[in-house]
């Protein structure tokens, strides 16, 4: 009977309650991850070849942005899942372009264009050769040793710039990199424009144009998804290399809790978010890219003890359910990504057969998030 009783108590310990959503297995998860990522490298067999962008009748060099997003969730897949074909498709790409910024651009300010650098020292990290951070350590040498601030005038900057410094300064152990990270985004979050983050609603206008008196067609104020998304992650990837002595750690964890607590007030009943965070009629419906992020975010908040589990894993595992079950293609395809640009109208239509401009780093927002979600 003793027996019987402990088995009836192990059982409630593990089935959620009745009518409450839970997470798939950690191997379904896993098997999501591999066949969306599986599909993506099919379709992109060398990874050097640049990306053509038709509307605008131009290629763009395959270690633009874009495509840094795609190997940042690669190697958190990596990460969970040490598949060697992965780690050489992200090696074979860093040393096609040299361990080197778009371009071969050591002199950029333009975040986009060494976004590159974090999967170069994630790389470094797995196998460590001094010829993988020359250029990364000459590009942010430059940005140490000249006075601007003024860098990151669009938030998704924030994402593509700081946690290359941040990481670099966690692998080199000079401070000068995560202090510059901290006077650059300082500058973008409370100065640009009066400040692009608003610590009343706890989201960030995209840049400058979209401060008030910039209004959405229902009056609310603009806070657009995969922007605010960008921050959620920069935030997540900085925490991950900031020592809890830093003293600008605290800025960052209370940034990162109050965006997760205004981000539940907007989340969809279906687990999604819209591509406008405050105005769900302005090209309202599901959106992938935004809500992979906010998963990423909040799962690794969860998993951290930064924010709280009772609270959040039910926002979690609805947008991690809704994504699985109304995003992913049978062939791993991503629908509900929506394309490039900086605001709810551009980049769409976004549906579950659209096809966006670019494919890849949609395919990174998604990785990144499933890793969180399997590591819980």
């Amino acid at each position: 009977m003793k027996k019987v009783i402990l088995g009836l108590l192990t059982l409630l310990m593990v089935v959620p309650a009745f009518g409450a959503e839970s997470l798939p297995p950690r191997e379904e998860t896993l098997k999501t991850l591999i066949k969306v990522n599986d599909l993506y490298m099919r379709k992109h067999p060398d990874p050097l070849l640049g990306i053509p962008y038709y509307s605008r009748k131009k290629v763009y060099e395959a270690n633009i942005w874009t495509r840094a997003i795609y190997y940042e969730g690669l190697m958190a897949l990596h990460s969970i899942y040490p598949n060697k074909k992965y780690w050489q498709y992200a090696t074979d790409w860093a040393e096609g372009f040299k361990w080197g910024m778009r371009r071969d651009d050591t002199t950029t300010r333009n975040a986009d264009n060494y976004a590159c650098g974090q999967t170069y020292i994630d790389l470094y990290k797995l196998t460590p050769k001094p010829e993988m951070l020359t250029q990364t350590i000459s590009l942010c040498n430059m940005l140490v040793n000249t006075p601007q601030v003024d860098d990151w005038t669009w938030i998704d900057a924030i994402q593509m710039g700081m946690p290359v410094l941040t990481k670099l300064s966690a692998v080199t152990g000079d401070k000068r990199y995560s202090e510059k990270a901290w006077d650059m985004y300082e500058w973008s979050r409370n100065t640009l424009a009066g400040g692009l983050y608003n610590e009343k609603d706890g989201l960030w206008w995209r840049d400058a144009d979209f401060v008030p008196p910039y209004k959405e067609p229902n009056g609310e104020d603009c806070y657009w998804s995969r922007g605010n998304g960008w921050v959620v992650a920069a935030l997540v990837r900085v925490l991950e290399d900031t020592p809890a002595d830093d003293p600008h750690r605290q800025v960052y964890v209370k940034d990162l809790q109050t965006m997760c607590a205004a981000l539940v007030k907007c989340q969809r009943p279906d687990g999604f978010w819209n591509v406008s965070l405050h105005d769900p009629n302005n090209f309202g419906g599901k959106e992938l890219t935004g809500t992979a992020l906010f998963v990423y975010g909040m799962a690794w908040g969860v998993r951290n003890g930064i924010i709280d589990k009772k609270t959040y894993m039910p926002v979690i595992t609805k947008a991690w359910n809704a994504m699985v079950k109304d995003a992913v293609h049978e062939n791993g395809y991503l629908g509900y990504v929506q394309g490039t640009g900086k605001e709810p109208k551009d980049g769409q239509p976004v549906a579950y057969d659209s096809v966006p401009d670019f494919d890849d780093y949609g395919t990174g927002c998604f990785l990144l998030a499933g890793v969180e979600v399997y590591k819980l």
